[in-house]
């Protein structure tokens, strides 16, 4: 047996398992849910992504705003997956996940991190709510554009943010999914 046959009869062995890639910084997957497909990521046992946001899209942000070694990984996005279809299915209210607003800007981050404490589930309130609250009264207009770039949906309810009217104003996924997540929760 000559060398090269030697190797070649080394890389068609079938006993060799397949190389084990490690995790990457950034790992994410396509989901459907009955509101649409979201693209769910985690970074550093952190949510940073559940978004309607086209792949390409979102997965650039994502190499660009927290690490450039992003993977299709659904392993990592277990719980997080879990827990959307729990919650979508209407068995669970809250969520234990921790959130990266990574992808955020500086005044999304102000908006968002204060959302879940002015918003409770089956209960709405207004972006001119939204904004006294953050001490900007002046500010409707602008928290409801950082709430309809929320780049983490559903987890951090942004759903629940209603025109002073009452009316139901943009969702990133579109009002259908607007209204569902809002009748799901009434439905509670």
């Amino acid at each position: 047996m000559t060398d090269l046959e030697s190797r070649l009869t080394r890389l068609a062995m079938p006993d060799l398992e397949p190389p084990v890639l490690p995790d990457a910084d950034v790992a994410y997957t396509l989901h459907d849910t009955p509101i649409g497909t979201m693209l769910l990521a985690i970074a550093h046992g952190r949510v940073v992504a559940s978004s309607f946001g086209d792949e390409e899209t979102m997965t650039t942000r994502l190499a660009r705003a927290v690490s450039p070694r992003v993977l299709r990984q659904a392993r990592p996005l277990d719980d997080v997956r879990r827990q959307l279809d729990e919650y979508l299915a209407g068995s669970r209210q809250t969520f234990d996940l921790e959130v990266d607003l990574a992808l955020a800007t500086p005044f999304q981050r102000l908006v968002l991190t204060d959302l879940p404490t002015h918003t409770s589930y089956g209960a709405t309130t207004t972006y001119g709510t939204v904004a006294a609250d953050i001490d900007k009264p002046k500010a409707a207009r602008a928290v409801g554009t950082a709430l309809g770039a929320n780049p983490v949906c559903v987890v951090l309810p942004c759903h629940r943010v209603v025109g002073a009217n009452g009316a139901l104003t943009g969702y990133a996924g579109g009002l259908d999914a607007k209204r569902f997540l809002l009748n799901l929760e009434a439905k509670s």
